[in-house]
């Protein structure tokens, strides 16, 4: 699967280090998420010089995850709002995977209780 990564900066240039440092802090995302398809990094420098950084990672189903983090350094940003995203995405994995694990077995504990009546 392809990712596709966009960046872009309001009210501040971004540099080739910042690029390449988002870059490859997003890259890591599918790792914990298998479905994203593509990072949005969106650097503010306008709110009195901190930065602001927002990191929307959209997967399939229009499933949308969003991180965001304010300080002065902008590569410390970026890796607190990745971070931010690392937590909800394994959180969202996981409750999928417990869903599918509960959906399963509740259907054949079930069965499994209608033939104990029957044979009492």
């Amino acid at each position: 699967m392809i990712l596709l990564f966009t960046i872009s900066g309001k009210h501040i240039e971004i540099t080739e280090a910042i690029r390449k440092h988002a870059e490859e802090k997003a890259s890591k995302l599918p790792k914990y998420y298998n479905s994203i398809n593509h990072v949005e990094v969106i650097v503010d420098g306008s709110e009195g010089g901190n930065k602001s950084v927002q990191i929307i990672a959209r997967a399939e189903h229009s499933k949308v995850f969003v991180g965001t983090e304010t300080g002065e350094d902008a590569y410390r940003c970026i890796d607190m709002a990745v971070h931010k995203l690392e937590r909800q995405l394994r959180r969202t994995k996981s409750k999928e995977r417990d869903n599918k694990r509960t959906g399963s077995s509740s259907g054949s504990s079930g069965s499994s209780s209608s033939s104990d009546s029957e044979l009492t």
